[in-house]
């Protein structure tokens, strides 16, 4: 058998949208994920539902267990299968990389090399640190810290390295940093030289400390827990009061709980991150196929039929579309039918399907669609189709029935509760308030939310947390339930919820 590729590829510093586009396509597309520790959860879940994922270790591991790993991918591979080795930071970059590169090329197995980036270019640029600078210095060095957990120093002449001219960067695991600064100042290094340590680069939680060298030198010292971390040590750091960004914006440093569905949560994840926030995903329902299907199929199937379609979510519109389109008919069979949309996300949903909405209600939720539908032309004898959750409200069908409309409702999906993962533990996050704002997308989500902690508890942790709702339909359903909601957007929508809760902090730090 022919072997397969083993694909070395750099996972970058943390975050993981800074892993390149050739290394993302492998990932998605390999048979087995070989990752370090550090390699974030979410790049992992880009790999297919299909793959095997094999999580090896440390970064740095010992050299046993790195030899476990060089002969756990050539055998992957002699089985034919390609292979993406997701290496966090960059392969080649103080890291093992190199070994393992050699190891198959003695094994003669095929390997390609992705270049990723390091955490100690990336730290520093999310810290708003250039490590080179025009009128800086001339020269940058790059000191060997994390691939030991030893305090033995790196093995270089410190009497050289320490006075010259130069910007010095090194990520350190955390026994080493103290013994990095206690070198340099020894040998040369000013102790007022500017100095910054960064932890968690690139991720919300990442933490700045700047001060002179001997300043950072103290705290390293009187650390409890020494975590790695990447020191700069050089005139560029004063530039960071001026360069910083990351930090600086409005929700850094807040921790948000997002309980939508998981597969519907990508959007507001990724616009939180955007804001700064630390979104924890504890999705409270998750959305499923109906218990029996035979109502949505024969609404598809007559579809031709009704006058308006009115889709309240993008979930009604997924669910829709795939039953109409697995049977004989496609696009064509809403041919004359006018179509109703909830909120300019669903509107957009249509339109991946090439389908254009004759009306969006200019107020993003039920109630709406009634009046202007109404407007739009006289309801009487009019038969109107709604594909709808399991549990959506009442209001609506009666308000279309009360005008005159022959109304058919349809379960296109449901949701489901989930459990609470047990790698996060909500009550307690809520309790020591490690949690500043929750948040709910549906009433659903408030509802199961409830069941998750406790009627009585949700009610007392909640009400020293900052809630947060999509909409008056949703801070309803938590205000039946005892809890108060302190932000809801003008505009329903996931992009307006995220920008609120921005706004709300910006509004109490000014």
């Amino acid at each position: 058998m022919k072997p397969g590729t083993v694909y070395l590829i750099g996972a970058g510093p943390g975050e993981p949208s800074l892993i390149s586009v050739k290394g993302f396509r492998h990932i998605t597309s390999a048979d087995v994920v070989v990752h370090d520790q550090l390699v974030h959860p979410r790049l992992l879940e880009s790999a297919r539902p299909d793959a095997e994922k094999i999580d090896v270790g440390p970064v740095s591991p010992r050299p046993r267990e790195q030899d476990a790993i060089c002969f756990l991918l050539a055998d992957k591979a002699r089985e034919g299968k390609m292979v993406a080795r997701l290496k966090w930071g960059d392969p080649f970059v103080f890291d093992s990389g190199g070994k393992e590169a050699l190891f198959l090329h003695e094994q003669r197995i095929p390997f390609e090399v992705v270049p990723g980036l390091p955490p100690s270019i990336g730290g520093p640029c999310f810290a708003g640190v250039p490590i080179t600078y025009p009128e800086a210095s001339d020269a940058l060095i790059f000191i060997r810290g994390h691939e030991t957990e030893t305090n033995t120093p790196p093995d270089v002449d410190w009497s050289r390295v320490a006075p010259l001219p130069s910007t010095i960067v090194s990520y350190a695991g955390g026994a080493q940093l103290e013994v990095i600064i206690d070198e340099l100042l020894t040998n040369g290094r000013s102790p007022n030289e500017p100095a910054v340590l960064i932890l968690n680069g690139t991720l919300p939680n990442q933490r700045t400390l700047q001060g002179s060298l001997l300043q950072i030198q103290s705290v390293v010292r009187k650390a409890q827990r020494q975590n790695s971390a990447v020191l700069v040590v050089g005139p560029v750091v004063g530039l960071r009061e001026h360069l910083r960004w990351f930090d600086a914006r409005p929700l850094f440093g807040k921790s948000v709980l997002v309980t939508r569905a998981r597969d519907q949560a990508r959007e507001f994840v990724d616009r939180l991150l955007d804001l700064g926030a630390n979104p924890i995903e504890v999705p409270t329902i998750r959305i499923a196929a109906p218990e029996d299907d035979g109502p949505l199929n024969e609404a598809c199937t007559a579809a031709g039929t009704f006058d308006w379609i009115v889709f309240t979510s993008v979930n009604a519109v997924d669910a829709f579309m795939e039953h109409l389109l697995a049977g004989p008919r496609d696009v064509r069979a809403l041919q004359g039918v006018r179509l109703c949309a909830i909120g300019p996300a669903t509107v957009a949903q249509l339109g991946r399907f090439g389908l254009k909405v004759d009306l969006m209600p200019s107020e993003h939720r039920a109630e709406a669609i009634g009046e202007a539908l109404r407007r739009e032309s006289d309801l009487e004898g009019t038969r109107v189709l709604l594909p709808r959750a399991d549990l959506a409200r009442a209001l609506l069908p009666s308000e279309l029935r009360h005008a005159g409309a022959e109304v058919v409702e349809v379960t296109a999906y449901r949701t489901v509760p989930v459990s609470q993962p047990h790698d996060v533990d909500i009550y307690k996050m809520l309790l020591e308030q490690e949690i500043d704002v929750v948040t709910f997308t549906s009433a659903s989500t408030v509802r199961n939310f409830v069941k998750l902690v406790g009627a009585e508890p949700a009610i007392d942790l909640l009400g020293t947390t900052v809630v947060a709702a999509i909409g008056p339909v949703t801070a309803e359903a938590g205000r039946q339930l005892g809890i108060e909601t302190t932000i809801i957007p003008s505009t329903y929508t996931v992009p307006a919820l995220a920008q609120a809760i921005a706004d709300h902090f910006t509004h109490d730090a000014g």
